[in-house]
């Protein structure tokens, strides 16, 4: 068995020879090796050898594809681990400047990266968390680590500073913050451009139209302001402060309104935070975003106003199917009314006039049986498209109610072959392949085509999709 302690019987000089030869033509691995030799000559050496390849990467000019994103990330997770676990516990000022070393490699890196899984950000994210730490075990002084968090703040061109403020307040302390906070007002009385009328970009709507962001925030450096003010506020627990760094046109808009008001639930002030939530315009608006809904039914419930909350969510529910409001809603009910409730909302679900909705609902909840109902019954309103939605409905039915799991499988083979889609060929064959499996546990087909007969009627229909049929076993 291949185990530490199996190898270890190998004896070091077999082992040293056998990394040699595995680390051949893998640079990360050499990398590796050479990180754990330098360990041997104590944290500063380790510290060398990760600025070296900080300095590295930020020189870099190569563009890097998505199949270059799993080494870069693993790269840069071994850097940050580095310093974070084994520069920091020795030399925690060091650990400090070669973190920052590290945050700002993500401005080049992103410069020249088509990365769209956001894989790489999370490393950034996560190294502000870390240097956070080692600040406080440093102990830089507050006004340092604040002038800092401001510069890096103003270069924020990829997100990768989004958490930096809210990880850097325990270490910033009262008089960071202040400071932090009198740097970002500074910033703000000085002279700017402003945006070009073609390059205004609508955030929002309103009764009177849309709302455009220069006009709310003015320009980009007025929005970075005022989040960071946002953060401080945040940081310090101002629940005022936070509130006056929204202009009170967005204060009217719901997502905006549903942060204002949960701040001030936590704060004690419930009044106010259902005033808050009441001064939403929903003139035009189809429905509220969940956000509000559930600030809302909070807000209700700390007032101590649970009928009218749960009115609320189930109103919320018969409206959007979403699966928390129910869940909400049937908690707080006697034993045994919830079942009954259960069941209600179950036909309202089967009833609801988008199918998908539905169908994303009883996938949730879970409740495969319903699923199944779901489908046989409305399988003509199918769309074999979303496939992101048939796919996991095919998995969760196919074990216990085959007919429907053949039913969402051919939905979407007959989109694939009815719009031309070759790129889903070799999917589509898989979902027949899964379709002639299915049907040995299909005693009655009842007024849906047998597989046989549907086969016959495919290669009737698409006969000529030969890159389809080629993959068909």
């Amino acid at each position: 068995t291949l185990n530490a302690k199996n190898l270890e019987s190998l004896g070091a000089q077999r082992l040293a020879e056998l990394l040699i030869e595995i680390s051949t033509g893998s640079a990360a691995h050499k990398r590796r090796l050479r990180m754990e030799l330098a360990g041997n000559h104590g944290s500063a050496e380790v510290a060398r050898e990760v600025r070296k390849r900080l300095s590295s990467i930020a020189r870099a000019r190569t563009v890097i594809n998505w199949h270059k994103v799993k080494a870069l990330k693993s790269d840069l997770e071994t850097q940050r681990k580095t310093i974070a676990e084994t520069v920091a516990a020795d030399d925690p000022q060091e650990a400090f400047e070669l973190m920052w070393q590290f945050l700002a490699l993500a401005n080049p890196i992103f410069e020249r990266s088509s990365d769209s899984s956001s894989s790489l950000i999370e490393s950034f994210h996560q190294a502000c968390e870390d240097a956070a730490a080692i600040a406080a075990s440093a102990k830089i002084a507050s006004n340092v680590l604040a002038d800092k968090v401001f510069k890096a703040v103003q270069d924020d061109g990829y997100g990768q500073y989004d958490k930096l403020i809210a990880a850097m307040a325990p270490a910033l302390g009262k008089d960071g913050l202040d400071r932090l906070k009198t740097l970002f007002v500074q910033w703000s009385k000085e002279p700017k451009d402003k945006p070009a009328r073609d390059k205004r970009e609508i955030i929002g709507w309103s009764s009177g139209g849309p709302l455009y962001e220069d006009e709310i925030y003015g320009t980009q450096r007025d929005l970075m302001v005022r989040i960071a003010l946002q953060e401080i506020a945040d940081a310090e627990g101002d629940v005022d402060a936070y509130i006056a760094q929204h202009p009170e046109k967005m204060r009217k808009m719901p997502m905006t309104a549903a942060g204002i008001a949960n701040r001030l639930v936590s704060a004690g002030r419930a009044k106010e935070a259902l005033a808050a939530l009441n001064k939403v315009d929903a003139t035009g608006q189809a429905g509220m975003p969940f956000e509000w809904q559930l600030a809302r039914v909070e807000t209700l419930e700390v007032l101590g106003r649970r009928e009218e909350a749960q009115t609320y969510r189930w109103t919320c529910f018969e409206q959007s199917l979403h699966d928390q409001h129910l869940r909400a809603f049937l908690k707080r009910l006697p034993d045994f009314d919830d079942l009954e409730a259960e069941e209600k909302a179950f036909a309202h679900a089967q009833a609801f006039p988008d199918v998908h909705q539905a169908l994303a609902f009883f996938l949730n909840w879970p409740a495969p049986a319903e699923t199944a109902k779901l489908v046989l019954r409305r399988k003509a309103e199918l769309d074999g498209d979303r496939y992101e939605l048939m796919a996991p409905a095919a998995e969760v039915l196919a074990e216990k109610h085959p007919l429907a799991a053949t039913i969402v499988l051919r939905s979407m083979i007959d989109f694939t072959l009815d719009s031309g889609r070759s790129s889903r060929y070799k999917y589509a064959a898989r979902h027949l392949a899964d379709c002639a499996s299915l049907a040995l546990h299909i005693d009655d087909f009842g007024n849906t085509r047998s597989h046989d007969v549907y086969v016959a009627e495919l290669k009737r229909r698409h006969g000529k999709r030969h890159g389809f049929w080629s993959q068909v076993t």
